[in-house]
């Protein structure tokens, strides 16, 4: 159990400082900022970024990852970062990884688990 406890707490270590790096750096726009959303207990993190610009209110969702059955689920990465390379990089391996913005069907297709 410790074991599974460790590896949690790593992939949430690890999914809150990156989501805090990018969040510093791709905020570009003075009028949109980009924020972090972090829920531990639900195992859900996320870059939303919301401001003003020419055309109205910004409210959208940069970056979506969930830990479910101990998997890092890409649920959203509306970014040229490529979120899972920048997830393997930072230690989690790629048969922890799901594409979950990815059909079901393709995702056998890719380097990354399943489910």
């Amino acid at each position: 159990m410790d074991s599974v406890n460790n590896k949690l707490d790593h992939y949430r270590e690890i999914i809150e400082r990156l989501l805090n790096e990018i969040a510093q750096i791709s905020s570009y726009d003075s009028e949109i900022q980009d924020r972090t959303l972090f829920d531990r207990q639900a195992d859900s993190y996320a870059i939303i970024a919301e401001g003003w610009d020419r055309n109205g209110r910004v409210h959208h969702i940069v970056i979506h990852l969930e830990i479910i059955n101990g998997k890092v689920w890409i649920q959203a990465d509306n970014t040229d970062l490529v979120i899972a390379h920048q997830l393997e990089s930072a230690g989690i391996p790629k048969s922890d990884i799901v594409l979950g913005f990815q059909p079901p069907e393709v995702r056998p297709y890719t380097d990354y688990a399943v489910a």
